[in-house]
């Protein structure tokens, strides 16, 4: 009887998890898409978008993996810095997506350092964000 209950608990308590990040990930998606649509500055869109996508990616891997996972900021900012990477190299344009505009705006087609920079200050948020929330202990 006590292994059900348990359980029965665990369940509960990793799907109001999954809902937490499933809000989260809503938000930021609007939030991102928002600036892609909108925003046409020096600041936001560049810097703000890219430290706020890697949040983005955070959240919506914690939907499916609700579960403590100290290294997953690790993980998703190797994979950013793996992208940029790919920018350097004109990725887009070497899948002959250079015209397509969802593609040249989701992947990007300019390498930068400072998105890089960007990309580690949201993944730092991100591990201060889980350790408050007691992901890290």
């Amino acid at each position: 009887m006590t292994d059900v209950y348990y359980e029965s608990v665990l369940r509960d308590c990793e799907m109001k998890k999954r809902l937490f990040y499933l809000g989260i990930t809503i938000v930021l998606l609007l939030v991102e898409v928002s600036i892609a649509l909108f925003v046409q500055d020096q600041f936001v869109r560049p810097y703000v978008g890219d430290m706020l996508v890697v949040i983005l990616i955070y959240t919506f891997i914690r939907i499916f993996i609700p579960e403590k996972y100290p290294w997953l900021p690790a993980g998703i900012f190797l994979f950013a810095v793996m992208v940029e990477v790919l920018q350097w190299f004109h990725i887009v344009k070497l899948m002959g997506l250079g015209d397509n505009i969802f593609f040249s705006v989701l992947i990007g087609g300019v390498f930068d350092w400072k998105d890089i920079l960007c990309y580690g200050i949201g993944c730092g948020v991100t591990v201060l964000a889980a350790y408050y929330r007691g992901d890290f202990r």
